[in-house]
């Protein structure tokens, strides 16, 4: 008689790990906008790049539209990681945190701009990728 894998819950993705590169670029940058900017021009894909440029941005609309860029080239890194539109992406995986970062971004600049009902979607995503957000202590 074969064996059934059984689960427990949903699917979890982790996203691959950032570029080397773009790591080290990104920590010899510090927290200086342009240098950080230059980082993720060259590696657009850099999801760490985009919520530390977010983070930056020099006014909340330039925070909010870099929060934007990362969560949408997350969500393409998710799916190409094979998520399926459900399913866990945990904090506690470090390469998810770029993803992550950039979403609880984006619903805390559209709740500054007046963007309720998307700052509201942000929050419901938030915890339906990971129930244990948000997590204890800072987000960087």
């Amino acid at each position: 008689m074969s064996q059934v894998p059984l689960t427990s819950g949903p699917p979890e993705t982790v996203l691959a790990p950032e570029p080397g590169e773009a790591l080290a670029g990104l920590a010899a940058a510090g927290d200086d906008r342009d240098a950080v900017a230059a980082v993720v021009a060259r590696f657009p894909g850099f999801l760490d790049g985009w919520a530390r440029l977010g983070e930056l941005g020099r006014d909340d609309i330039e925070s909010y539209a870099a929060y934007r860029v990362g969560y949408h080239r997350g969500l393409d890194r998710l799916r190409q990681s094979q998520w399926r539109g459900n399913g866990y992406v945990r904090w506690s995986n470090e390469t998810n945190r770029g993803f992550l970062r950039a979403l609880d971004g984006l619903r805390a600049m559209a709740a500054t701009i007046g963007e309720d009902d998307e700052a509201e979607r942000c929050a419901l995503f938030l915890r339906q990728l990971d129930p244990t957000w948000p997590p204890a202590g800072p987000l960087r």
